[in-house]
């Protein structure tokens, strides 16, 4: 069977991706937790796109799985195609959802507010419990601090730029849902015409948050991709 790597998104981890796994079954499926993440252990090293695609390539080495086919969700996308860009040997293909790839200062400023961890406990109790079960090992309020950094970090020196797009070659679908209020369509759409080697989709009825993608409807597009490009 064909073995998918699965990548989470920021505040993310490995687990979340059990659902669609399960819609999966036909292929051999890895996810990991990025440092930091989930039951990863913490770091003194920022959180850093580079340094989470350290992570990746070592762990398509230690599982002897380059060329990678990689599902990168939100944060996972991005991580995966700068590793396509520096490092193209070690991925086969990347079919992305939800992934953000214009950053600004205004737009960094504005995703960061949503990182607010006095506002999450008084106001969404229910995703402060989940978060803090998710990261029990770096500690929630730790994970979004050190995400809202590299957010900030990222408004001010984007990782993913014009020339960066233009490296990778492997072939990539990007994808967005219809109802993401986080990631453009436009933005989605100017990632495809910047990738040589592209495809563009788009779910219907799809928010932003993981837990909001139907699983059916992603591994479909999923599927076809790696079919596609077998």
């Amino acid at each position: 069977m064909i073995p998918l790597l699965h990548l989470h998104g920021a505040i993310g981890a490995g687990k979340q991706f059990q659902p669609l796994v399960h819609e999966m079954h036909d292929f051999v499926n890895y996810s990991f937790d990025f440092e930091g993440h989930g039951a990863a252990q913490p770091t003194s090293r920022p959180f850093r796109i580079e340094n989470f695609a350290e992570n990746l390539s070592s762990i398509i080495l230690h599982h002897n799985l380059a060329p990678a086919r990689i599902v990168g969700y939100s944060m996972g996308g991005y991580v995966a195609l700068w590793l396509a860009a520096h490092e193209p040997e070690l991925i086969h293909s990347i079919i992305t959802l939800g992934t953000k790839f214009e950053w600004s200062h205004e737009s960094a400023e504005r995703e960061v507010k949503f990182l607010n961890t006095e506002t999450i406990q008084q106001k969404v109790p229910a995703f402060a419990q989940e978060l803090q079960e998710r990261h029990a090992t770096s500690g929630w309020t730790t994970v979004l601090e050190k995400t809202k950094e590299m957010m900030l970090d990222l408004g001010e020196n984007p990782r993913i730029t014009p020339d960066v797009f233009a490296k990778v070659i492997c072939p990539v679908r990007v994808g967005v849902g219809d109802r993401d209020t986080m990631v453009t369509l436009q933005e989605t759409v100017h990632a495809f015409t910047a990738l040589p080697n592209s495809e563009l989709y788009v779910l219907p009825g799809t928010q932003h948050p993981l837990e909001k993608v139907k699983p059916a409807r992603w591994a479909a597009q999923i599927r076809d991709f790696v079919k596609a490009h077998e």
